[in-house]
């Protein structure tokens, strides 16, 4: 088997790639970062990873000439299993509004927001470690201690996944007010968060991802 970590100039690449190889080497999966749309259409599982802002990455995305498309193909049409990392998760919505307005893949209905802390003394951006509170059993939560006493995951963003449909939200943070930490829709799923620099928590996800079957 073989996973793909989508290279487009935007992504935590040595992060995600040193964390998503050493769960895959346990399950006997290749792991290939790649900027070439025929490696992701080849790919048994697709990972997107993402930093910085919405439109650049977009930007970004848009600029690897058929990546697009490859992804449209592989995760839409043929049901690869996705996994969107933080700006890699919010590309998943209908559009950003981060500096303007962006249109995202549109995989998940929802805008990406700025946050707008709701207690004093919050900061912006939400940085740290915090725990998620799930809305619903997912395969990628699976064996992994959640909820206030849960593990905890790193997060630090300054705009916030607003999905259109609650049922496509998996779980949340509380900051100040309940953030998206998690959606998901089939054989798609996103995570603010950061789970190749989550220890126990995102270790434990990336196993969970590598071994899904939707």
């Amino acid at each position: 088997m073989s996973l793909a970590i989508v290279d487009y100039g935007s992504g935590n690449l040595h992060s995600a790639h040193k964390a998503v190889e050493r769960a895959a080497a346990q399950a006997g999966i290749t792991v290939t970062v790649t900027s070439d749309p025929d490696v992701v259409r080849r790919a048994d599982r697709i990972v997107l990873p993402g930093v910085g802002a919405f439109a650049d990455c977009r930007r970004g995305l848009d600029n690897v000439v058929g990546m697009v498309e490859a992804l449209q193909e592989s995760v839409i049409s043929r049901g690869t299993p996705f996994l969107g990392i933080c700006v890699g998760m919010q590309l998943l919505a209908s559009r950003g509004l981060e500096h303007g307005v962006a249109e995202g893949l549109g995989w998940i209905p929802g805008e990406v927001v700025a946050i707008e802390p709701k207690s004093i003394g919050l900061k912006v951006p939400h940085m740290g470690w915090n725990t998620l509170q799930p809305l619903r059993p997912h395969s990628l939560l699976k064996d992994i201690p959640t909820g206030e006493n849960g593990l905890h995951a790193y997060f630090v963003h300054s705009y916030h996944f607003c999905a259109t449909h609650p049922d496509m939200v998996i779980a949340t943070t509380e900051y100040g007010e309940a953030l998206t930490a998690m959606v998901g829709h089939d054989n798609i799923v996103g995570t603010q968060f950061h789970p190749e620099k989550s220890q126990r928590l995102g270790l434990a996800l990336i196993g969970n991802f590598l071994r899904w079957t939707p």
